[in-house]
């Protein structure tokens, strides 16, 4: 668990540092930061699937999950439900900060694989590149939406402890295979935050966050089958 302490405690320092430079930058310096984290989900996004989307052997399977997991989200209305409950404590778009670091934290191949490899042969470097780039990544966002965004390292925690539990108890379960769908997926999820982030169009991305719950039971689901022939 060491490396996703790790990463953790870089989210928590990059959000304070961050925090701190936002008091400095006068209004219109903050827009060219909302700008450039705009664009750098899209590149992101775009990155992760044209990275992915070659090794897919299942090259329909993202689309039925945007569709499902967006009848879902739109179904429960967690766009909605989030804004509401940031908007009591913020005034501020931490919402839409916060969907774009968590989707930035936690869905790529770093945050996946990382700690399968902890978990199973001790290998923190995936965590440990991962927790470089979260710092990096961590202290632009707060300095774009302020301290709020260190909310998103216990999520992370959660997240990355989740896997590295369920490796611990039941093996390699998450392939390689699995790993690309969440990813492409993923990319789209960020690269849609992007777009939002830049007023292109307005994407309520937390309702398309169920679309990540889709592959994971697809493949338990092929899994059940060929048990049974």
């Amino acid at each position: 668990m060491i490396g996703t302490i790790a990463n953790t405690i870089a989210i928590l320092v990059g959000s304070i540092t961050g925090s701190f430079l936002k008091k400095g930058i006068k209004p219109r310096y903050q827009n060219a930061l909302y700008n450039a984290m705009g664009l750098a989900a899209v590149a992101l996004g775009i990155n992760a699937v044209a990275t992915h989307m070659p090794k897919s052997q299942y090259p329909v399977l993202f689309i039925g999950s945007l569709a499902l997991g967006s009848l879902l989200g739109t179904k429960l209305n967690l766009e909605r439900r989030f804004q509401g409950l940031i908007n009591r404590y913020s005034k501020s778009n931490l919402a839409q900060g916060l969907t774009t670091g968590l989707l930035l934290y936690c869905i790529g191949t770093l945050s996946i694989v990382g700690p399968v490899m902890s978990a199973l042969y001790g290998d923190h470097t995936y965590l440990y590149t991962n927790a470089t780039l979260d710092l990096v990544t961590s202290t632009v966002l707060a300095g774009t939406y302020g301290i709020g965004m260190a909310l998103a390292a216990p999520v992370l925690f959660l997240w990355q402890g989740s896997i590295y539990l369920l490796t611990c108890l039941a093996g390699p379960v998450i392939s390689d295979a699995l790993v690309t769908e969440i990813s492409i997926v993923g990319g789209i999820l960020i690269f849609c935050s992007g777009i939002s982030i830049l007023k292109i169009k307005e994407i309520k991305t937390l309702d398309l966050l169920p679309s990540l719950l889709v592959p994971p039971l697809f493949f338990v689901l092929k899994k059940v089958v060929e048990c049974f022939l």
